[in-house]
């Protein structure tokens, strides 16, 4: 957990420790009076936005010094969550609670820390939330093991997690409402690795381990609620479900299909199977939506993508992410190959605000990158550099995402990457909804005519130079 200094704390707290002792008599004459107040540090923003279930409760502005206060005469216990574009992170608030939080926007999930009435549980969340994501990105190298090995050690790491939790829980004694999430981001992490374990196991070792399970391996299942309304948009809870779709909708018979039309199946599979396993429309509907995100921002085939759509238009209810699915849909009509591409305004080094038309000459190369993905801006850099020096007709440029234009050029300062026309984008929602862009890895590749060859490219795949050719 990040260290915070006590000195720091107390800055926090001590313009806030007066209103609190002098409210505390007061929650008599109002049940569900509570409040929220904070520091961000380094700020991409002057707000942040105080929701629940994704829905846009507040905006809380920052002031001078960085920090905001607000007073709720009425809030509803349970789970909600913060947001400093582009991160959040939960926070769950009991009856009266009084939590503060500091964040530093350079660290986010690293940097936060709560104080106040309700902060116990709080940090409780956020520590195991931490220590989830670590063992997250050490467990890849485990999924190459054999089933003894792997089973030993994810059934270690539960073992201390869940020790962690009861004395966690003995100690704080939080209620059976809060308890609903410690435990679901305890137990999911586990049953995540469980799901991921056979599908991984075959791509990164060609061994195929689905029939030489044990035949009690999945029978955690068993136990688990998969209408939890409570859960339906707690990200443990959603990230299981589609891991677990994911390994149930697997085709084993994918020899007969071209790789795009593997895809298709795939993918209609997952939604039929969560059709039929679900029945609480709102967490089915969620569930639908993040299937159908991944499927349509992969590499496009247009017949397909409305194949796809007629099921999911069957399935789903949702109104308004049908709207925001079709936001995506047009956008990619949009990029289809021979096109021009949709104008979006970026900035050079300078400060001047450029069309993409201006850059985007023929045999062009987009790429993009963001300051909180160093180790992908590295690499991106040098296998552009490496392109460079292989197929020099081509311009590359790249595009910085997310981040401020300080933050931006002070990353830039560090490097030398002679060749390559550095961007930025100060209006990430424009070239979301323009270029479809969700994911870093994403290359858009212009033709000898200026016209969108490929839109939909991953520089990193070991194909991605016959692009080019």
């Amino acid at each position: 957990m990040h260290k915070i200094t006590t000195i720091k704390i107390l800055s926090l707290l001590i313009p806030m420790l007066a209103l609190f002792s002098s409210c505390k008599n007061e929650f008599k004459g109002y049940e569900y009076v509570a409040y929220f107040g904070g520091e961000v540090v380094n700020p991409n923003t002057r707000y942040v936005l105080f929701c629940k279930e994704n829905e846009v409760l507040d905006t809380l502005k920052l002031d001078k010094n960085n920090r905001f206060f607000v007073q709720f005469d009425s809030l509803t216990p349970g789970l909600y969550s913060f947001r400093h574009e582009p991160e959040y992170q939960y926070i769950y608030f009991d009856k009266n609670d009084s939590i503060m939080v500091r964040v530093n926007s350079k660290d986010f999930d690293g940097s936060v820390f709560y104080c106040g009435r309700g902060d116990e549980k709080n940090n409780f969340l956020m520590e195991l939330y931490l220590k989830n994501e670590k063992d997250r990105n050490k467990m890849f190298e485990f999924f190459d093991d054999n089933f003894e090995d792997f089973s030993k050690e994810i059934d270690s790491t539960y073992s201390k997690s869940t020790a962690f939790y009861n004395r966690k829980k003995g100690e704080i004694k939080w209620s059976d409402d809060f308890d609903v999430f410690a435990k679901a981001s305890l137990d999911f992490n586990y049953y995540s690795k469980k799901e991921l374990y056979p599908l991984v196991h075959k791509i990164r070792t060609g061994v195929d381990l689905i029939e030489k399970l044990p035949g009690d391996y999945y029978d955690y299942r068993k136990n688990i609620n998969f209408n939890n309304a409570e859960l339906s948009n707690y990200a443990p809870y959603v990230m299981y479900l589609s891991n677990m779709l994911n390994n149930m909708g697997t085709i084993n018979y994918h020899n007969h299909f071209t790789e795009k039309d593997l895809a298709l199946k795939t993918n209609i599979n997952k939604m039929n199977i969560a059709d039929t396993l679900i029945k609480n429309d709102k967490l089915k509907n969620n569930i639908l939506n993040n299937i159908a995100f991944t499927y349509l921002l992969e590499d496009q085939n247009m017949a397909n993508n409305n194949k796809f759509l007629e099921t999911y238009n069957k399935l789903s209810t949702d109104k308004s992410k049908k709207n925001e699915i079709t936001t995506i849909c047009n956008a990619i009509k949009m990029l289809e190959v021979g096109q021009p591409l949709p104008e979006v305004i970026l900035n050079d080094i300078s400060g001047t605000k450029i069309t993409s038309s201006s850059v985007c000459k023929p045999n062009t190369v987009f790429f993009f990158w963001t300051v909180n993905a160093k180790a992908h801006f590295e690499s991106v850099h040098r296998k552009v550099m490496a392109l460079k020096t292989k197929f020099p007709q081509y311009n590359f440029v790249a595009v910085n995402i997310n981040d401020s234009a300080e933050d931006w050029k002070k990353v830039l300062s560090s490097y030398k990457f002679d060749g390559i026309t550095e961007l930025h984008c100060s209006d990430f929602e424009n070239i979301k909804n323009k270029w479809a862009i969700n994911k870093i890895h994403r290359t858009i590749i212009m033709d000898h005519k200026g016209l969108i060859k490929n839109a939909f490219a991953n520089i990193f795949d070991s194909q991605f130079e016959d692009n080019l050719k």
